[in-house]
Protein backbone atom coordinates (compact mmCIF):
# COMPACT_ATOMS: atom_id res chain seq x y z
CA UNK A 1 0.00 0.00 0.00
CA UNK A 2 1.19 3.46 -0.77
CA UNK A 3 1.60 6.18 1.76
CA UNK A 4 -0.45 8.59 2.71
CA UNK A 5 -0.51 12.22 1.00
CA UNK A 6 -0.83 14.83 3.36
CA UNK A 7 -3.42 17.52 3.01
CA UNK A 8 -4.53 20.80 4.78
CA UNK A 9 -8.08 20.84 5.59
CA UNK A 10 -10.34 24.15 6.68
CA UNK A 11 -13.63 23.43 7.69
CA UNK A 12 -14.46 27.22 7.37
CA UNK A 13 -17.43 29.32 8.13
CA UNK A 14 -21.81 28.56 7.92
CA UNK A 15 -22.59 25.67 6.36
CA UNK A 16 -18.21 24.91 5.56
CA UNK A 17 -17.98 22.60 8.94
CA UNK A 18 -21.06 20.37 8.09
CA UNK A 19 -20.38 19.86 4.50
CA UNK A 20 -16.79 19.48 4.78
CA UNK A 21 -17.24 16.71 7.64
CA UNK A 22 -19.69 15.23 4.88
CA UNK A 23 -17.16 15.09 2.57
CA UNK A 24 -14.39 13.84 4.29
CA UNK A 25 -16.50 11.24 6.01
CA UNK A 26 -17.30 9.96 2.43
CA UNK A 27 -13.46 9.78 0.71
CA UNK A 28 -12.17 8.32 3.96
CA UNK A 29 -14.71 5.12 3.62
CA UNK A 30 -13.89 5.08 0.02
CA UNK A 31 -10.00 4.56 1.42
CA UNK A 32 -8.74 7.50 0.74
CA UNK A 33 -4.89 7.77 1.64
CA UNK A 34 -4.73 11.18 3.22
CA UNK A 35 -2.91 12.31 6.41
CA UNK A 36 -5.07 15.36 7.29
CA UNK A 37 -3.68 18.76 8.98
CA UNK A 38 -6.58 21.48 9.62
CA UNK A 39 -5.54 24.86 10.21
CA UNK A 40 -8.39 27.97 10.57
CA UNK A 41 -9.42 30.43 8.37
CA UNK A 42 -11.84 32.71 7.76
CA UNK A 43 -14.52 34.92 10.24
CA UNK A 44 -12.60 33.96 12.87
CA UNK A 45 -9.27 34.75 12.37
CA UNK A 46 -10.36 37.84 10.20
CA UNK A 47 -12.76 38.93 13.57
CA UNK A 48 -8.95 38.47 15.27
CA UNK A 49 -7.79 41.65 13.58
CA UNK A 50 -6.54 40.12 10.47
CA UNK A 51 -6.93 41.17 7.46
CA UNK A 52 -5.73 38.27 5.42
CA UNK A 53 -8.16 36.27 6.96
CA UNK A 54 -5.04 33.68 7.67
CA UNK A 55 -2.53 32.97 10.45
CA UNK A 56 0.95 32.33 9.99
CA UNK A 57 0.87 28.58 11.06
CA UNK A 58 -1.77 28.17 8.53
CA UNK A 59 1.04 28.99 5.69
CA UNK A 60 3.16 27.24 6.81
CA UNK A 61 1.11 23.90 6.87
CA UNK A 62 -0.24 24.78 3.39
CA UNK A 63 3.71 25.49 2.11
CA UNK A 64 4.22 21.77 3.56
CA UNK A 65 1.57 19.45 2.51
CA UNK A 66 0.96 21.71 -0.79
CA UNK A 67 -2.51 20.31 -1.08
CA UNK A 68 -5.55 22.43 0.27
CA UNK A 69 -8.79 21.09 0.59
CA UNK A 70 -11.01 24.34 1.37
CA UNK A 71 -14.57 24.59 2.87
CA UNK A 72 -16.48 28.34 1.80
CA UNK A 73 -15.70 31.20 3.99
CA UNK A 74 -17.12 34.24 5.42
CA UNK A 75 -15.23 37.58 4.43
CA UNK A 76 -16.46 40.76 6.40
CA UNK A 77 -17.77 43.06 4.33
CA UNK A 78 -16.46 46.54 4.39
CA UNK A 79 -13.46 48.09 3.25
CA UNK A 80 -10.06 46.96 4.69
CA UNK A 81 -10.15 43.04 4.15
CA UNK A 82 -8.86 40.54 2.01
CA UNK A 83 -9.88 37.83 -0.04
CA UNK A 84 -8.34 34.92 1.06
CA UNK A 85 -9.00 33.12 -2.26
CA UNK A 86 -7.07 35.67 -4.18
CA UNK A 87 -4.06 35.39 -1.79
CA UNK A 88 -4.13 32.14 -1.85
CA UNK A 89 -3.76 31.73 -5.26
CA UNK A 90 -1.31 34.15 -5.70
CA UNK A 91 1.12 33.10 -2.94
CA UNK A 92 1.34 29.79 -3.93
CA UNK A 93 1.24 30.32 -7.62
CA UNK A 94 -2.35 28.42 -8.09
CA UNK A 95 -2.02 29.19 -12.32
CA UNK A 96 -5.30 27.37 -13.16
CA UNK A 97 -8.48 27.54 -12.05
CA UNK A 98 -10.84 24.71 -13.17
CA UNK A 99 -14.42 24.49 -12.96
CA UNK A 100 -16.32 21.29 -14.63
CA UNK A 101 -20.01 21.85 -15.48
CA UNK A 102 -21.92 18.97 -16.33
CA UNK A 103 -25.84 18.54 -16.72
CA UNK A 104 -27.34 16.04 -14.29
CA UNK A 105 -30.84 15.69 -16.46
CA UNK A 106 -33.21 14.55 -15.51
CA UNK A 107 -32.37 14.52 -12.03
CA UNK A 108 -31.21 18.16 -11.52
CA UNK A 109 -33.38 20.52 -13.74
CA UNK A 110 -31.89 22.34 -16.48
CA UNK A 111 -32.50 23.73 -19.99
CA UNK A 112 -29.58 22.38 -21.07
CA UNK A 113 -29.60 18.71 -20.88
CA UNK A 114 -27.01 17.74 -22.81
CA UNK A 115 -23.65 19.62 -21.53
CA UNK A 116 -20.39 18.86 -20.07
CA UNK A 117 -17.85 21.67 -20.16
CA UNK A 118 -15.34 22.60 -18.24
CA UNK A 119 -14.07 26.09 -18.27
CA UNK A 120 -9.88 26.70 -17.80
CA UNK A 121 -9.52 30.15 -16.29
CA UNK A 122 -6.25 31.83 -16.17
CA UNK A 123 -5.65 32.63 -12.07
CA UNK A 124 -3.37 35.40 -11.60
CA UNK A 125 -2.98 38.17 -14.04
CA UNK A 126 -5.27 40.02 -16.72
CA UNK A 127 -7.21 42.85 -14.79
CA UNK A 128 -6.94 40.42 -11.05
CA UNK A 129 -3.47 41.57 -10.88
CA UNK A 130 -5.38 44.42 -9.06
CA UNK A 131 -2.92 47.17 -10.15
CA UNK A 132 -5.42 50.01 -9.72
CA UNK A 133 -5.11 54.31 -9.85
CA UNK A 134 -7.06 57.11 -9.62
CA UNK A 135 -5.41 59.63 -12.24
CA UNK A 136 -7.92 62.70 -12.16
CA UNK A 137 -10.82 63.89 -10.69
CA UNK A 138 -13.02 62.14 -13.49
CA UNK A 139 -10.94 58.60 -14.49
CA UNK A 140 -9.61 55.66 -12.56
CA UNK A 141 -7.37 53.22 -14.48
CA UNK A 142 -7.05 49.40 -14.26
CA UNK A 143 -3.96 47.71 -15.77
CA UNK A 144 -4.39 44.58 -17.79
CA UNK A 145 -1.44 42.55 -17.33
CA UNK A 146 -1.07 39.18 -19.71
CA UNK A 147 2.32 37.51 -20.02
CA UNK A 148 4.25 34.75 -22.25
CA UNK A 149 4.89 32.79 -19.40
CA UNK A 150 1.07 33.10 -17.44
CA UNK A 151 -0.43 32.26 -20.75
CA UNK A 152 1.26 29.46 -21.87
CA UNK A 153 0.95 27.55 -18.44
CA UNK A 154 -2.87 28.21 -18.26
CA UNK A 155 -3.23 26.85 -22.28
CA UNK A 156 -0.80 23.93 -21.96
CA UNK A 157 -2.58 22.44 -18.45
CA UNK A 158 -6.08 23.01 -20.64
CA UNK A 159 -4.41 20.75 -23.05
CA UNK A 160 -2.62 18.21 -21.05
CA UNK A 161 -5.92 18.05 -19.29
CA UNK A 162 -8.14 17.33 -22.49
CA UNK A 163 -5.45 14.54 -23.32
CA UNK A 164 -5.62 12.80 -20.30
CA UNK A 165 -9.46 12.68 -19.58
CA UNK A 166 -10.24 11.53 -23.06
CA UNK A 167 -11.74 15.27 -24.05
CA UNK A 168 -11.55 15.89 -28.05
CA UNK A 169 -11.45 20.17 -28.08
CA UNK A 170 -10.22 22.72 -26.88
CA UNK A 171 -11.20 25.89 -27.28
CA UNK A 172 -10.18 29.50 -26.60
CA UNK A 173 -11.44 32.42 -25.93
CA UNK A 174 -10.48 36.35 -26.30
CA UNK A 175 -11.48 39.75 -27.49
CA UNK A 176 -8.31 40.31 -29.99
CA UNK A 177 -10.13 42.49 -32.34
CA UNK A 178 -10.14 45.20 -29.64
CA UNK A 179 -7.07 43.99 -27.55
CA UNK A 180 -4.76 43.25 -29.80
CA UNK A 181 -1.68 42.93 -27.61
CA UNK A 182 -2.69 41.88 -24.58
CA UNK A 183 -5.43 39.07 -26.12
CA UNK A 184 -3.80 38.86 -29.36
CA UNK A 185 -0.64 37.38 -27.11
CA UNK A 186 -2.98 34.68 -25.48
CA UNK A 187 -4.56 33.82 -28.85
CA UNK A 188 -0.81 33.36 -30.38
CA UNK A 189 0.10 31.45 -27.48
CA UNK A 190 -3.05 29.15 -27.85
CA UNK A 191 -2.06 28.54 -31.18
CA UNK A 192 1.72 27.57 -30.70
CA UNK A 193 0.70 25.22 -28.09
CA UNK A 194 -2.24 23.85 -29.60
CA UNK A 195 0.04 22.76 -32.24
CA UNK A 196 1.48 20.28 -30.26
CA UNK A 197 -1.29 18.31 -29.60
CA UNK A 198 -2.70 17.50 -33.18
CA UNK A 199 -4.99 14.85 -31.64
CA UNK A 200 -6.95 17.63 -29.94
CA UNK A 201 -9.46 19.80 -32.27
CA UNK A 202 -8.73 23.77 -31.42
CA UNK A 203 -11.21 26.56 -31.85
CA UNK A 204 -11.58 30.06 -31.12
CA UNK A 205 -13.74 32.38 -30.32
CA UNK A 206 -14.13 35.89 -29.78
CA UNK A 207 -15.48 36.10 -25.88
CA UNK A 208 -18.80 37.96 -26.73
CA UNK A 209 -20.04 35.79 -29.60
CA UNK A 210 -18.29 32.51 -27.58
CA UNK A 211 -19.90 33.15 -24.37
CA UNK A 212 -23.13 33.32 -26.86
CA UNK A 213 -23.13 29.99 -28.02
CA UNK A 214 -21.95 28.51 -24.52
CA UNK A 215 -24.78 29.94 -23.02
CA UNK A 216 -27.07 28.36 -25.66
CA UNK A 217 -25.33 25.71 -27.25
CA UNK A 218 -23.09 24.28 -24.60
CA UNK A 219 -22.89 21.06 -25.97
CA UNK A 220 -21.01 22.53 -28.73
CA UNK A 221 -18.29 22.86 -26.10
CA UNK A 222 -15.77 20.63 -24.12
CA UNK A 223 -12.72 22.10 -22.66
CA UNK A 224 -12.40 26.09 -22.89
CA UNK A 225 -9.39 28.38 -21.69
CA UNK A 226 -9.69 31.88 -21.12
CA UNK A 227 -8.23 34.57 -19.56
CA UNK A 228 -8.79 35.39 -16.00
CA UNK A 229 -11.59 37.99 -16.28
CA UNK A 230 -13.42 36.52 -19.23
CA UNK A 231 -13.18 32.85 -17.06
CA UNK A 232 -14.44 34.17 -13.96
CA UNK A 233 -17.97 35.39 -15.34
CA UNK A 234 -18.32 32.94 -17.57
CA UNK A 235 -17.24 29.71 -15.02
CA UNK A 236 -20.29 31.18 -12.99
CA UNK A 237 -22.61 31.56 -16.11
CA UNK A 238 -21.96 27.81 -17.54
CA UNK A 239 -21.94 26.05 -13.44
CA UNK A 240 -25.93 28.22 -13.16
CA UNK A 241 -26.48 26.36 -16.52
CA UNK A 242 -26.42 22.94 -15.55
CA UNK A 243 -29.50 23.82 -12.70
CA UNK A 244 -27.20 24.64 -9.43
CA UNK A 245 -24.30 26.48 -8.38
CA UNK A 246 -24.27 24.36 -5.62
CA UNK A 247 -23.18 20.90 -7.35
CA UNK A 248 -19.66 22.22 -8.62
CA UNK A 249 -16.86 21.73 -7.55
CA UNK A 250 -13.29 23.87 -8.39
CA UNK A 251 -9.47 23.14 -8.26
CA UNK A 252 -7.24 25.88 -8.62
CA UNK A 253 -3.70 23.83 -9.51
CA UNK A 254 0.01 25.27 -9.30
CA UNK A 255 3.05 23.80 -10.46
CA UNK A 256 3.96 22.85 -6.92
CA UNK A 257 0.24 23.47 -4.58
CA UNK A 258 -3.26 23.17 -5.27
CA UNK A 259 -6.51 24.31 -3.80
CA UNK A 260 -9.49 22.31 -3.75
CA UNK A 261 -12.99 24.12 -3.00
CA UNK A 262 -16.91 24.13 -3.66
CA UNK A 263 -17.66 27.30 -6.10
CA UNK A 264 -20.59 28.59 -3.43
CA UNK A 265 -20.47 30.21 -0.47
CA UNK A 266 -20.60 30.08 3.28
CA UNK A 267 -24.65 30.46 3.29
CA UNK A 268 -24.42 31.52 7.16
CA UNK A 269 -28.26 31.44 7.36
CA UNK A 270 -28.39 27.43 6.68
CA UNK A 271 -25.62 26.63 9.24
CA UNK A 272 -26.41 24.42 11.71
CA UNK A 273 -29.51 22.97 9.99
CA UNK A 274 -28.02 19.80 8.82
CA UNK A 275 -29.58 20.63 5.27
CA UNK A 276 -26.95 21.82 3.37
CA UNK A 277 -25.64 19.95 0.18
CA UNK A 278 -22.45 18.83 0.32
CA UNK A 279 -22.16 18.17 -3.38
CA UNK A 280 -20.06 20.95 -4.47
CA UNK A 281 -17.20 20.36 -1.68
CA UNK A 282 -17.13 16.87 -2.35
CA UNK A 283 -16.87 16.90 -6.25
CA UNK A 284 -14.16 19.32 -5.14
CA UNK A 285 -12.65 16.64 -2.79
CA UNK A 286 -12.83 14.10 -6.19
CA UNK A 287 -10.68 16.14 -8.11
CA UNK A 288 -8.12 16.55 -5.15
CA UNK A 289 -7.65 12.84 -4.91
CA UNK A 290 -7.03 12.67 -8.76
CA UNK A 291 -4.71 15.48 -8.74
CA UNK A 292 -2.47 13.43 -6.00
CA UNK A 293 -2.49 10.55 -7.87
CA UNK A 294 -5.60 8.56 -5.83
CA UNK A 295 -7.84 8.27 -9.16
CA UNK A 296 -9.22 5.22 -8.54
CA UNK A 297 -10.65 6.35 -5.28
CA UNK A 298 -12.08 9.38 -7.60
CA UNK A 299 -13.52 7.31 -9.73
CA UNK A 300 -14.99 5.30 -7.30
CA UNK A 301 -15.87 8.31 -5.19
CA UNK A 302 -17.76 10.39 -8.34
CA UNK A 303 -19.37 7.29 -9.17
CA UNK A 304 -21.08 6.39 -5.99
CA UNK A 305 -22.60 10.04 -5.92
CA UNK A 306 -23.53 9.58 -8.82
CA UNK A 307 -25.52 6.73 -8.18
CA UNK A 308 -27.33 8.35 -5.68
CA UNK A 309 -28.41 11.20 -7.84
CA UNK A 310 -29.92 9.17 -10.08
CA UNK A 311 -31.70 6.76 -6.95
CA UNK A 312 -33.57 9.97 -6.09
CA UNK A 313 -31.67 10.42 -2.22
CA UNK A 314 -31.47 14.20 -2.83
CA UNK A 315 -31.50 17.45 -0.48
CA UNK A 316 -33.83 20.26 -0.25
CA UNK A 317 -31.77 22.77 -3.04
CA UNK A 318 -32.42 19.78 -5.83
CA UNK A 319 -35.75 17.79 -4.27
CA UNK A 320 -38.71 17.83 -6.43
CA UNK A 321 -42.13 16.21 -5.45
CA UNK A 322 -43.32 13.57 -7.41
CA UNK A 323 -39.76 12.80 -9.22
CA UNK A 324 -36.93 12.86 -6.23
CA UNK A 325 -37.71 9.78 -3.88
CA UNK A 326 -36.13 11.12 -0.80
CA UNK A 327 -35.54 14.56 1.11
CA UNK A 328 -31.84 14.03 2.97
CA UNK A 329 -29.97 16.41 5.14
CA UNK A 330 -26.24 16.93 5.03
CA UNK A 331 -25.38 13.38 7.29
CA UNK A 332 -27.64 11.06 5.52
CA UNK A 333 -26.97 12.31 1.85
CA UNK A 334 -23.08 11.18 3.08
CA UNK A 335 -24.63 8.06 4.30
CA UNK A 336 -26.51 7.29 1.36
CA UNK A 337 -23.00 7.85 -0.98
CA UNK A 338 -21.20 5.82 0.97
CA UNK A 339 -23.99 3.64 0.67
CA UNK A 340 -23.09 3.12 -2.66
CA UNK A 341 -18.91 2.66 -2.96
CA UNK A 342 -18.24 0.91 -5.49
CA UNK A 343 -21.47 1.28 -7.54
CA UNK A 344 -22.15 2.81 -10.67
CA UNK A 345 -24.93 5.32 -12.28
CA UNK A 346 -27.12 3.38 -15.05
CA UNK A 347 -28.92 6.75 -16.72
CA UNK A 348 -25.87 8.87 -16.31
CA UNK A 349 -22.83 8.40 -17.60
CA UNK A 350 -19.89 7.23 -15.42
CA UNK A 351 -17.03 9.26 -14.95
CA UNK A 352 -13.66 7.54 -15.07
CA UNK A 353 -10.38 9.60 -13.88
CA UNK A 354 -6.90 9.67 -15.24
CA UNK A 355 -3.03 10.58 -13.18
CA UNK A 356 -1.20 13.33 -15.24
CA UNK A 357 1.22 15.84 -14.23
CA UNK A 358 1.42 18.14 -15.74
CA UNK A 359 4.22 20.31 -14.03
CA UNK A 360 6.52 17.72 -15.42
CA UNK A 361 5.33 18.88 -19.04
CA UNK A 362 8.99 21.44 -19.97
CA UNK A 363 8.07 25.06 -20.46
CA UNK A 364 8.93 27.31 -23.43
CA UNK A 365 13.12 28.42 -21.97
CA UNK A 366 11.98 32.29 -21.43
CA UNK A 367 15.22 33.22 -19.66
CA UNK A 368 17.47 31.75 -22.45
CA UNK A 369 15.32 32.46 -25.21
CA UNK A 370 16.55 35.30 -28.04
CA UNK A 371 15.62 38.54 -26.42
CA UNK A 372 13.96 41.44 -29.50
CA UNK A 373 16.02 44.13 -29.91
CA UNK A 374 14.34 47.23 -28.12
CA UNK A 375 14.33 50.53 -29.23
CA UNK A 376 12.99 53.40 -27.49
CA UNK A 377 11.31 55.33 -30.30
CA UNK A 378 8.89 57.76 -27.83
CA UNK A 379 6.54 58.43 -25.04
CA UNK A 380 3.09 59.18 -24.00
CA UNK A 381 2.41 61.72 -21.43
CA UNK A 382 -0.81 62.01 -19.73
CA UNK A 383 -2.13 64.91 -18.26
CA UNK A 384 -5.21 66.05 -15.62
CA UNK A 385 -5.80 68.91 -17.62
CA UNK A 386 -9.59 71.31 -17.34
CA UNK A 387 -8.48 74.55 -19.03
CA UNK A 388 -9.69 74.27 -22.39
CA UNK A 389 -11.13 72.25 -25.23
CA UNK A 390 -8.39 69.52 -27.38
CA UNK A 391 -8.05 72.65 -29.70
CA UNK A 392 -6.68 74.36 -27.60
CA UNK A 393 -4.55 71.99 -25.50
CA UNK A 394 -2.83 71.15 -28.44
CA UNK A 395 -1.16 73.79 -29.67
CA UNK A 396 0.03 74.59 -25.96
CA UNK A 397 1.29 71.64 -25.96
CA UNK A 398 2.67 71.95 -29.32
CA UNK A 399 4.82 75.11 -27.94
CA UNK A 400 6.94 72.03 -25.52
CA UNK A 401 7.90 69.68 -28.36
CA UNK A 402 11.27 69.79 -29.47
CA UNK A 403 13.76 68.77 -32.53
CA UNK A 404 13.71 65.27 -30.78
CA UNK A 405 10.12 64.34 -29.72
CA UNK A 406 7.53 65.86 -31.27
CA UNK A 407 3.88 65.77 -30.61
CA UNK A 408 2.01 63.60 -33.03
CA UNK A 409 -1.81 63.35 -31.32
CA UNK A 410 -3.64 64.02 -28.51
CA UNK A 411 -6.15 61.42 -27.41
CA UNK A 412 -8.91 61.47 -24.84
CA UNK A 413 -10.11 57.64 -23.28
CA UNK A 414 -8.27 56.67 -26.29
CA UNK A 415 -10.28 58.68 -29.29
CA UNK A 416 -8.19 61.49 -31.13
CA UNK A 417 -9.20 64.92 -30.85
CA UNK A 418 -5.38 67.01 -31.99
CA UNK A 419 -5.11 66.94 -34.66
CA UNK A 420 -8.06 66.85 -36.49
CA UNK A 421 -10.54 66.22 -33.52
CA UNK A 422 -14.46 66.38 -33.78
CA UNK A 423 -16.22 69.11 -31.37
CA UNK A 424 -18.90 65.77 -31.31
CA UNK A 425 -16.28 63.87 -29.24
CA UNK A 426 -16.82 63.97 -25.05
CA UNK A 427 -13.88 64.69 -23.42
CA UNK A 428 -12.70 63.74 -19.37
CA UNK A 429 -9.67 65.43 -17.92
CA UNK A 430 -7.88 63.05 -18.53
CA UNK A 431 -5.44 63.54 -21.86
CA UNK A 432 -2.63 61.40 -23.58
CA UNK A 433 0.32 63.10 -25.35
CA UNK A 434 1.95 60.73 -27.71
CA UNK A 435 5.68 61.96 -28.84
CA UNK A 436 7.61 60.26 -31.52
CA UNK A 437 11.12 60.53 -31.78
CA UNK A 438 13.37 61.51 -34.38
CA UNK A 439 16.85 60.23 -34.59
CA UNK A 440 18.24 62.46 -32.33
CA UNK A 441 16.88 61.08 -29.42
CA UNK A 442 18.99 59.95 -26.91
CA UNK A 443 17.14 57.47 -24.79
CA UNK A 444 15.51 58.28 -21.27
CA UNK A 445 17.64 61.98 -21.45
CA UNK A 446 15.28 63.35 -23.57
CA UNK A 447 12.30 62.20 -22.30
CA UNK A 448 13.29 64.28 -19.04
CA UNK A 449 13.97 67.09 -20.71
CA UNK A 450 10.27 66.64 -22.06
CA UNK A 451 8.89 66.41 -18.62
CA UNK A 452 10.80 69.31 -17.70
CA UNK A 453 9.27 71.60 -20.00
CA UNK A 454 5.89 70.28 -18.62
CA UNK A 455 6.49 70.99 -15.50
CA UNK A 456 7.88 74.45 -16.36
CA UNK A 457 4.72 75.14 -18.28
CA UNK A 458 2.54 74.48 -15.51
CA UNK A 459 0.81 71.21 -16.71
CA UNK A 460 -0.22 68.41 -14.29
CA UNK A 461 1.53 64.97 -15.84
CA UNK A 462 0.15 62.31 -14.20
CA UNK A 463 1.84 59.38 -16.41
CA UNK A 464 4.10 58.37 -18.93
CA UNK A 465 4.17 55.45 -21.26
CA UNK A 466 7.19 54.71 -22.84
CA UNK A 467 7.14 53.63 -26.59
CA UNK A 468 9.07 50.68 -28.01
CA UNK A 469 9.20 48.94 -31.07
CA UNK A 470 10.61 45.05 -30.53
CA UNK A 471 12.40 43.77 -33.63
CA UNK A 472 11.20 46.68 -35.80
CA UNK A 473 7.86 45.88 -34.71
CA UNK A 474 5.32 48.68 -32.40
CA UNK A 475 4.78 47.59 -29.37
CA UNK A 476 2.35 50.12 -28.31
CA UNK A 477 -1.31 50.74 -29.92
CA UNK A 478 -2.35 53.17 -32.33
Amino acid sequence: MSENTPITVAYGDGIGPEIMQATLDIIKAADAKINIEVIEIGEKVYNRGNTEGIEPSAWNSLLKTKVFLKAPITTPQGGGFKSLNVATRKTLGLYANVRPCVSYFPYVQTKHPVMDVVIMRENEEDLYAGIEYRQTDQVMQGLKLISLPGSEKIIRYAFEYAKANGRKKVTCFMKDNIMKFTDGLFHRIFDKVGAEYPEIEKESWIVDIGAAKLATSPELFDVVVMENLYGDILSDVTAQMTGSVGLAGSANIGDNCAMFEAIHGSAPRRAGQNSANPSGLLLGAVMMLAHINQSDIATKVHNAWLKTLEDGVHTYDIFREGFSKEKVGTKEFAKAVIARLGQKPTTLKPVEYHDFDVSMKPYYDYKNSPKAKKELVGVDIFLHWTAGTADELGKLVENISDESLELVSITNRGVKVYPGGLSETFCVDNWRCRFIANEKITKHKNIIALLDKFQKAGFDFIKTENLYTFDGESGYSA
